[in-house]
């Protein structure tokens, strides 16, 4: 008859023979542990499946939630781990159906740039902030990225006048209105003011600015916009006016006669924000890259935006950090 004897956690069985063995008191595998963990796991998945579906009237949560949907990869990843360490086998298998909504929305961002050999334009989005305690080495950084067309915001005096100066030579075309501006290597025609002010924000508030690039490859209706901050407090998001001022600018968009439309701004929005819906609904976002642009010194989201009609925006990136509490990004347009 075998003897057993217990000791921390592991069972020592000795036969008839007098060899003894050691088997471990660890549970198996499966079971109904990790039941919790595999209910968290199909919460997750819902919310990304049909984060449209989750309400907005009250603080603007749904807005909240699509701001930070990619970093939903990192509780994917926790629950990961919390299921191995309970040798829960529901819950990992729990655990794909989010992995799998995960790589479906945000799988495509994480493969390598394509190769396009065609008509393609270089362009650089930057805010370039009021408080920008070196203007002069912010413009030799966007020129470094050797980009045909520059979008730049929170241009005030006097740091405007150092771009000005800076930018002249690889740009000699460029446009100013308020407080955004555009710099071409390419003739600008048709400039404009972009009326994006929404209600209760005092006159003189300018943040849009329109122009037509005289392009190799024909022409381009180039816009620039800075849409209002948003916040976030005990109350939610507060995006109403970012929201109007989404509103207004995707209307002149719809009605723009150039058929090849590049958007370049400080949308204060990520592409998921239903918020920005009245643009994201008209022109293509960036196909490569996750390029988070905001804050400079703990990039959480991408809020500078590059989008288009009647082209693809291919991958898009960041490039390093200037006096901004921005990110500059880059992107690959590809028109026709």
């Amino acid at each position: 008859m075998a003897n057993q004897q217990v000791d921390k956690g592991k069972t020592s069985v000795t036969g008839e023979a007098g060899e003894a063995r050691e088997v471990s008191a660890r549970a198996p595998w499966g079971g109904a542990r990790g039941r919790v963990l595999a209910a968290l796991a199909v919460v997750l998945a819902g919310v990304m499946a049909f984060h449209r579906g989750v309400p907005n009237a009250v603080g603007r949560v749904g807005s909240l939630v699509e701001s930070f949907l990619p970093w939903v990869g990192v509780l994917i990843v926790a629950l990961f781990v919390a299921a191995l360490v309970r040798r829960s086998a529901v819950a990992l298998v729990a655990v794909l159906l989010p992995v799998g909504v995960w790589v479906h929305l945000f799988g495509g961002l994480l493969l390598p740039a394509a190769e396009n050999g065609g008509q393609e334009l270089v362009v650089v989005q930057h805010n370039v902030s009021d408080e920008n305690r070196d203007p002069a080495a912010t413009a030799r950084a966007l020129i470094a990225a050797e980009a045909d067309l520059v979008a730049l915001e929170e241009l005030v005096v006097p740091q405007l006048a150092v771009y000005e100066k800076a930018l002249a030579a690889d740009y000699p075309h460029h446009i100013v209105r308020g407080t955004v501006g555009l710099w071409s290597r390419y003739p600008l025609s048709g400039e404009r003011l972009v009326d994006i002010k929404p209600p209760g924000i005092a006159e003189g508030w300018s943040r849009g600015v329109r122009a037509v690039v005289d392009s190799p490859y024909g022409d381009i209706a180039a816009y620039v916009a800075h849409l209002p901050s948003v916040r976030v407090g005990a109350g939610g998001l507060a995006s109403e006016r970012r929201d109007a001022s989404a509103e207004l600018l995707g209307r002149a968009i719809a009605a723009e006669r150039v058929d090849t439309v590049i958007l370049l701004g400080d949308l204060n929005g990520a592409v998921e924000d239903r918020g920005l819906a009245p643009l994201t609904s008209r022109l293509n976002v960036a196909e490569r890259g996750f390029a988070f642009s905001f804050p400079a010194s703990l990039p959480l989201a991408r809020i500078d935006q590059v989008m288009a009609r009647s082209a693809t925006v291919g991958h898009i990136r960041t490039l390093p950090a200037t006096g901004s509490d921005h990110l500059p990004v880059a992107a690959r347009v590809t028109l026709g």
